[in-house]
């Protein structure tokens, strides 16, 4: 069992990483302003799974790929830069209230392909393994229990994202402001996706 003070330390760790700001909690806000918490549920169960198979793939050491083959880093990158214009577009599309009638939320391998395009993300779980796991305790049950602390975490922190997203801008419904909402979460995207792309 991992040391109650290591717990202390992840949660410290892992809640301010989760909850800051960064490219998949601006998509999580703005799909939570546009669906509801119900409809971006696949999504982010999608998003979450992402976190898990990540955790696990970091966890058991295959993060040895990205300091072999830095270029692995660079793809993922623009893998994930281009995703995030992709989203972009789709926020740019539905400024009109009959589109976004028509646009479907997005589903599960959506909120799957969202995280594990995400840089952020492959950084966050490579520095957490660094710190938090002890060479003394066996390696699978540290890396199975980091990974299901570190997506209960995400479960709750992202929760708050989405429905903030909802609770903002879900009362408002005229066509001026749905054309608003569309062309602000395009931006958002653009930026996140600039942001992706520089760092």
């Amino acid at each position: 069992m991992i040391e109650w003070k290591v717990w202390g330390l992840l949660l410290t760790f892992a809640v301010p990483m989760i909850l800051s700001p960064g490219p998949g909690n601006t998509v999580l806000a703005a799909l939570g302003g546009r669906f509801g918490v119900r409809g971006t549920v696949p999504f982010w169960m999608g998003f979450e799974l992402g976190n898990f198979v990540w955790c696990l793939v970091y966890g058991f050491g295959l993060s040895e790929l990205f300091k072999t083959y830095p270029v692995a880093y660079d793809l993922l990158k623009w893998g994930g830069t281009l995703y995030v214009l992709y989203l972009a577009w789709g926020f740019f599309k539905s400024t009109s209230m009959a589109e976004r009638q028509d646009q479907a939320p997005m589903g599960f391998m959506d909120g799957f392909l969202s995280l594990s395009l995400n840089p952020k993300i492959h950084t966050m779980i490579l520095v957490m393994y660094s710190q938090f796991l002890t060479p003394s305790l066996p390696l699978a049950m540290q890396v199975t229990q980091i990974a299901l602390v570190f997506v209960a975490v995400g479960l709750v922190c992202h929760f708050a994202w989405i429905y903030g997203g909802q609770v903002l801008f879900s009362r408002i419904q005229s066509a001026r402001s749905i054309r608003a909402q569309g062309i602000a979460f395009g931006l958002s995207m653009v930026l996140v996706a600039a942001y992706t792309a520089l760092s």
